[in-house]
């Protein structure tokens, strides 16, 4: 059986996200939003360093939320960020569960295209904890409680 990509698109990992953490140019902001939170996902560290911008990128090894357990990912707007574009925001959630506790990370992201290559340059965020009795943001129908917060 193949992995379907942490991104949410239900496609298999390989055919989704996978082909950019191993080296394909993501073609517009979204794409490499979402394959970043796949390296987050899987642990990449190296494709997080080499897709953030340089001016902004911390220095390796002190990346932050690469422990966590990634639980979901949705979209909720991108702006530009097109093969056109130069530059692209794209506003997502991004749920996660940390030291046993379920929290939305609340992100609008923005991104720079360079030499025909995008980049993630910073973000302006907020998190939220999530209810126990909230929905699964893994998309289970189930009540967190009863789903990824079950192991938290």
């Amino acid at each position: 059986m193949k992995a379907v990509c942490p991104c949410g698109s239900g496609l298999v990992l390989a055919g989704c996200c996978g082909r950019y953490i191993e080296g394909l140019s993501a073609p517009d902001a979204e794409t490499l939003m979402r394959s970043r939170y796949t390296a987050y996902v899987l642990a990449r560290h190296d494709y997080l360093f080499a897709t953030w911008h340089p001016a902004t990128r911390p220095e390796a090894g002190s990346m932050g939320g690469t422990t966590l357990r990634w639980i979901g990912l949705q979209i909720v707007h991108a702006e530009a960020g097109g093969p056109a574009d130069a530059n692209g925001v794209v506003e997502f959630i991004a749920s996660y569960v940390d030291r046993g506790k379920g929290k939305r990370l609340f992100e609008r992201s923005h991104f720079v295209c360079e030499a025909g290559r995008w980049f993630y340059v910073d973000g302006d965020c907020r998190v939220e904890v999530i209810g126990r009795n909230d929905p699964c943001p893994c998309g289970s129908g189930r009540k967190f409680k009863q789903c990824c917060g079950k192991t938290a």
